[in-house]
């Protein structure tokens, strides 16, 4: 939120501006540290709903938390105090919703929560894996070195899938010109060859009956059938988003022709560099390992992940 404020300097001298907040005592707060008196807040009006953007595109990427970790590492080697370092780069962030979420861990940290526990509150901006590595951070007293090195991590892992994807590109470009010309042919060619073929009042081969025979099927009912699909698709997402369907998808997933092996890699991809960098921030393996299956992204590589984690805990050598 944001509030006009009216303050005093510490000389007695009036100032006003605008300072945003999550609330009233934490713009007071801010403001302070300043050395600003408050004499005047007052919350600024909400803008008209045509004014408003749309939320989706306030969203954080994976660039603003990169930029972030860097930025705050820099300011760690410089012996800037957390909290300070939070409220400059607050100040700074462009993305609304990553300034807001900057403000409440500066907050929390100084209301007296460790850094990796304020990250923590926000799961939907900082993965498990980014704050097990501050905390990893926070307990040897490298936070700086783990932040530099998680902002090279997210990097990398942008780099990869962004190569994964375009390794897909081909074949689903295939895939879709496939589609289109079996279109092309059901709904334009088809109908007028058969047209000029039953002119000549010859007999049809078979095959050329049964061909023509379903392209008219589709043409009549096909978009029966394109609902049904779009219904099983949609029935099928709604089943994957609970336990049963995600374990029930992951392993089908992993044993498809062409995306099976795709996804092996990928997550053995994601597994060796995700639990290379939490070891070399200082992490037990255990815990990293714990760390790992949680972010892996398929629920039949988490349990074998889980399995090594308790064979470790025993003991046992993390290549048994």
């Amino acid at each position: 939120m944001k509030y006009n404020y009216q303050a005093r300097t510490t000389k007695g001298e009036i100032q006003s501006g605008i300072v945003e907040a999550s609330s009233r005592e934490a713009a007071i707060s801010l403001l302070r540290k300043y050395g600003l008196y408050v004499t005047i807040l007052e919350e600024v009006a909400a803008p008209p709903l045509y004014a408003k953007k749309i939320k989706i595109f306030e969203r954080v990427s994976r660039s603003d938390i990169v930029l972030f970790s860097r930025q705050l590492s820099i300011m760690f080697k410089s012996k800037v105090p957390l909290v300070e370092a939070l409220g400059v780069l607050s100040a700074q962030t462009q993305n609304p919703e990553l300034k807001e979420k900057i403000l409440e861990l500066s907050e929390d940290v100084e209301g007296g929560t460790s850094f990796s526990g304020a990250l923590s509150r926000h799961p939907q901006i900082f993965s498990s894996f980014y704050v097990a590595m501050v905390k990893a951070g926070e307990v040897s007293g490298t936070l700086s070195e783990s932040l530099e090195y998680l902002a090279e991590h997210l990097e990398r892992e942008y780099h990869l899938t962004a190569k994964m994807r375009g390794a897909l590109m081909y074949p689903s470009l295939i895939i879709f010109v496939v589609f289109l010309v079996l279109a092309l042919m059901i709904f334009f060619v088809i109908p007028h060859l058969s047209e000029v073929l039953i002119g000549t009042d010859q007999e049809l081969p078979t095959v050329t009956k049964i061909v023509i025979g379903l392209a008219a099927f589709l043409r009549n009912w096909g978009w029966v059938i394109v609902l049904g699909i779009v219904a099983l698709i949609l029935a099928g997402f709604r089943y994957y988003r609970t336990k049963k369907g995600k374990k029930f998808f992951d392993r089908i997933f992993l044993k498809l022709p062409i995306i099976g092996p795709f996804l092996k890699m990928l997550y053995i991809t994601r597994f060796a560099e995700n639990l290379s960098t939490l070891i070399s921030g200082g992490l037990p393996i255990a815990s990293a390992l714990q760390t790992v299956g949680e972010i892996v992204g398929n629920t039949r590589y988490k349990e074998v992940i889980f399995d090594a984690r308790d064979k470790v805990r025993k003991g046992e050598p993390i290549s048994s």
